[in-house]
């Protein structure tokens, strides 16, 4: 299955849908000088899992701007631990600054959680608005040691939205049974 999406300066998105056992592929390029490029290889292969997104410079800890990143690694997470998904890398040098975010927000797009060093108000909107929660570390932090705290959460009594996202059902809560009978 192959989906294009043109961006306002005229870039196109070509996506190649894999099944489990291939890698998927997706290069980004713009009409100037063919310079902007995104891959995305991966085989997730875990259901009903958060879609987790790191923001890095070195594949190992949270140490990138979102402006500035040139790399996301994606992770699923679930009650049952994690794994990588994908990778992906942008470079948006030929972009202008509105144009370098809102083609950020698009390569992350399916993306549940968003981790990074830092990100500004009017990007972080965006990718709000595209269903995405940013995340910020005060300080470069292990990648590996969000994923466990993530897998933890999961296990443990994770907030509305995250049960939503994971599909989870919510156990029986008696406060529920007396709100309903209107005491």
């Amino acid at each position: 299955m192959k989906n294009e999406i043109s961006a306002p300066n005229g870039a196109s998105f070509s996506a190649i849908a894999a099944s489990e056992s291939e890698l998927g592929f997706a290069q980004v390029t713009t009409k100037k000088n063919d310079s902007t490029k995104i891959t995305v290889e991966g085989n997730g292969t875990m259901n009903s899992a958060l879609r987790v997104a790191f923001a890095t410079k070195d594949m190992e800890e949270v140490n990138a701007h979102f402006g500035g990143a040139k790399e996301f690694v994606v992770y699923n997470v679930s009650q049952d631990g994690y794994e990588v998904s994908e990778v992906i890398k942008t470079d948006t040098s030929e972009l202008e600054d509105d144009d370098k975010t809102d083609f950020r927000v698009r390569a992350l797009k399916g993306v549940n959680i968003m981790y990074c060093e830092s990100i500004g108000g009017t990007a972080a909107a965006k990718v709000i608005r595209a269903g995405i929660h940013p995340m910020k570390v005060n300080e470069p932090t292990l990648i590996e040691d969000l994923l466990k705290s993530l897998v933890a959460m999961i296990n443990g009594n994770p907030p509305p939205w995250v049960k939503n996202i994971i599909q989870m059902k919510t156990e029986h809560d008696v406060r529920q049974d007396r709100w309903a009978e209107g005491e």
